[in-house]
């Protein structure tokens, strides 16, 4: 390609990203069975360590901030103790945390995991999923439109998990603005909101999003099949590029009459979880600062594929991935 490659990871710094979505607290409590309880038939975990991680669209902060771009998140947090740890979380990653919004009424979204002998015994769900009621929606978007005109970043990402941060209205209004200053918008969408994102610069599903919102049941990857669902795509969505992840068989890519399908490197397999968020922060990344579709996709492909290597959900290591992109896309 004669990408200058070190230039372009140094040009990273110079772009801000906002990341609008669903931002949860990751806890891992990690202990040790000897015994079942004599109250009910259940494992009695000595829990040993407590950790916490930054998740949900606070991952794609992470993964953008880890490439050096500044990066701020904009979501609802409550006003409670895991929003205090999150927060605390994003600030000592450099994440700018200033256009969080508390609520009174919701709860921070926190994942506990309990961990034995490096086996899931138990996952609990602390979180309210229903959409943000007409006052959390008004401050979110304040502070969204705060955030614009302090900051003028060149991309926002919408990061959808389904916990009622990114609304209807949420997105169209985001979108809307972003249009009107000219910002690119990418999304990561999930089922319910899936035709939404009217408009939207960049619509990275992955491959069983894509099937269960056109309610398609084709088993077919070729180009051809991939370009259908893009036209599918763009008839409800008038957005500029589809960018759909195809898990082990790589990504597919789709601007105007410009297609491609990227088959995946190989890789050893640990842990596939984050790889979503991984890619979307490097995509958005490199668009915004070269416009090039196709390095766009080779290089998040490459991310994606790296990430999974890595045993739990990690952000991207920025070394490695300027290493990998000069090996394979001479």
């Amino acid at each position: 390609m004669g990408m200058n490659f070190d230039g372009l990871f140094s040009s990273f710094s110079n772009i801000k990203v906002a990341v609008v979505g669903d931002v949860m607290l990751d806890t891992y409590w990690w202990g040790k069975v000897d015994r079942i309880s004599p109250e009910a038939p259940v494992p009695v975990v000595a829990v040993a360590e407590k950790e916490y991680r930054i998740g949900g669209a606070g991952n794609v902060a992470l993964n953008v901030q880890s490439l050096g771009a500044k990066v701020s998140m904009i979501s609802v947090v409550g006003n409670d103790d895991d929003g205090k740890t999150l927060s605390k979380l994003l600030q000592d990653k450099s994440i700018d945390t200033r256009y969080l919004v508390q609520s009174d009424t919701r709860i921070t979204t926190n994942k506990i995991r309990i961990i034995s002998r490096n086996q899931h015994m138990m996952r609990l769900d602390a979180e309210h999923t229903n959409d943000l009621d007409v006052k959390e929606e008004a401050a979110l978007l304040s502070a969204f439109e705060n955030y614009i005109n302090a900051e003028a970043p060149q991309v926002v990402i919408l990061e959808d998990y389904n916990k009622g941060v990114l609304t209807e209205n949420i997105i169209t209004r985001v979108i809307a603005l972003c249009r009107e200053k000219h910002i690119i918008s990418t999304v990561d969408p999930k089922r319910k909101n899936f035709f939404a994102y009217k408009g939207v610069d960049i619509f990275k599903p992955n491959l069983k999003e894509v099937r269960e919102g056109l309610n398609i049941i084709t088993e077919d990857l070729d180009t051809a099949a991939l370009k259908n669902i893009h036209r599918l795509l763009a008839e409800q969505l008038q957005h500029r590029i589809s960018f759909i992840t195809l898990s082990e068989k790589g990504v597919f890519f789709q601007e105007g009459n410009t297609a491609s399908l990227i088959p995946t490197h190989i890789r050893n397999i640990a842990d596939v979880s984050g790889a979503g968020d991984t890619v979307i922060a490097v995509a958005s990344l490199v668009y915004a600062a070269t416009k090039d579709n196709t390095l766009m996709a080779e290089m998040a492909n490459i991310a994606g594929g790296l990430v999974c290597e890595e045993v739990g959900t990690v952000a991207i290591d920025k070394e490695k991935l300027l290493a990998e992109c000069k090996l394979l896309l001479k």
